[in-house]
């Protein structure tokens, strides 16, 4: 089936070159990084956490968000998620090998990456997160070979597969609480040391990543004959819509008992997002612009004729999405560092060569992607016309 992936029109091939040259740049900046060091990145002895740990924070939960297509079509035998699963499980592939690539270049060294394997350590937070990202990668491959591969030989899957794919969704919701626990178990730092990180990770997940697989799906069907299903786009629009909802509520849960408990190693962290703390607010537009974004989308969504409406239903989802990797993939993880334990204020910015590299990743995402999609697409077009 590879060998779909490298056929196509002028048009594919020329999303392939634009996505190869951002790479080509991505990499470059990478070689200037490993060669001078992390003090080319933003990162300080206050910040040591900046633009990469952000995105891993939040593809992993794109990554999740697999199972809400996963769980309803295999363990409920609901049809009407057939045609879409299979691009759930090609979505979350790309996005759990950015996660890794990300903890790599945040390592410095990238033979320091071995470490975790080499001299693993089992009551750390990190080890338990690389294996449980490497098992979730591994299953999607799998499956997605498997099952794919009977469909396109007009099959059933084996039924050996079937307890793998059982296992697959609890693995799916273990990636995002362990990632959550690397920041719930850090007591110097009380933004994160909440025991709701790790229900807010999974609700912002089960919303971010769904409205980007509608988006793909509608995609995939302005560019191609084949048509995912209007009413499998429908109910994970519902999905995302409760999702969102109970994200928006767990934020003003954290925000009622940072504001209501007046505790200021709680406080100065609210204070620095949406107010800007001893004249330092760089973040202050993204924290508003993030949470304002979210609630209009969320109110848009309760509305039956939006969701209906696949143009507004595409702003939506886009609003929800961009909300949401505001949220986690900038906000959530500088501003636990805001103020340090000692109460200084250190702000950071990513650099050049952090957006260069973090763009890099996304483009390699994005080629694998590209390449899953254009297998599953060709494939579902030769089934049809057969």
């Amino acid at each position: 089936m590879l060998e779909k992936a490298l056929q196509g029109s002028r048009r594919y091939w020329m999303w392939i070159a634009f996505l190869a040259l951002v790479i080509l740049a991505g990499f470059a900046a990478y070689l200037y990084q490993l060669r001078e060091g992390l003090g080319v990145t933003g990162l300080s002895r206050d910040v040591s956490w900046g633009l990469y740990i952000a995105q891993l924070t939040f593809l992993v939960g794109v990554a999740a968000s697999a199972v809400m297509v996963v769980l309803p079509y295999y363990l409920h035998n609901f049809k009407a998620f057939g045609k879409l699963t299979i691009l759930g499980e090609f979505l979350a592939i790309p996005s759990v090998i950015m996660c890794m690539l990300f903890v790599f270049v945040d390592m410095g060294q990238p033979q320091r990456v071995l470490n975790v394997l080499l001299h693993p350590t089992p009551n750390s937070p990190m080890f338990w997160d690389v294996m449980v990202l490497s098992g979730y990668l591994l299953l999607n491959i799998l499956i997605s070979l498997v099952t794919f591969g009977a469909e396109r030989r007009g099959v059933a899957p084996p039924r050996w597969i079937r307890p793998i794919i059982i296992l697959s969704i609890p693995w799916a919701i273990s990636i995002h609480t362990v990632t959550a626990f690397l920041y719930a178990g850090l007591e110097a730092r009380p933004f994160w040391m909440t025991a709701i990180m790790a229900p807010r990770f999974l609700a912002s997940a089960f919303a971010a990543g769904p409205s980007l697989l509608i988006l793909l799906c509608l995609l995939v069907r302005r560019v191609s004959r084949f048509d995912p299903g209007r009413e499998g786009i429908q109910k994970v629009a519902v999905i995302v819509t409760y999702a969102m909802a109970a994200n928006i509520f767990f934020v003003l849960v954290e925000l009622f008992t940072g504001i209501y408990s007046d505790m200021p190693e709680h406080l100065h962290y609210f204070q620095y997002l949406f107010l800007g703390l001893e004249g330092h607010h760089a973040l202050v537009p993204w924290a508003w612009t993030s949470q304002l974004l979210g609630v209009a989308a969320l109110v848009a969504m309760f509305f039956p004729q939006v969701r209906r409406n696949e143009k507004t239903l595409a702003l939506a989802c886009l609003a929800i999405f961009a909300a949401l990797w505001m949220e986690k993939g900038l906000t959530l993880i500088i501003a636990g560092f805001v103020p340090n334990p000692l109460g200084e204020v250190t702000e950071y910015s990513p650099t050049l060569v952090e957006l260069l590299i973090t763009f890099g990743i996304y483009a390699i995402g994005a080629l694998v992607l590209s390449g899953l999609y254009k297998i599953a697409i060709t494939v579902r077009e030769s089934l049809k016309a057969a």
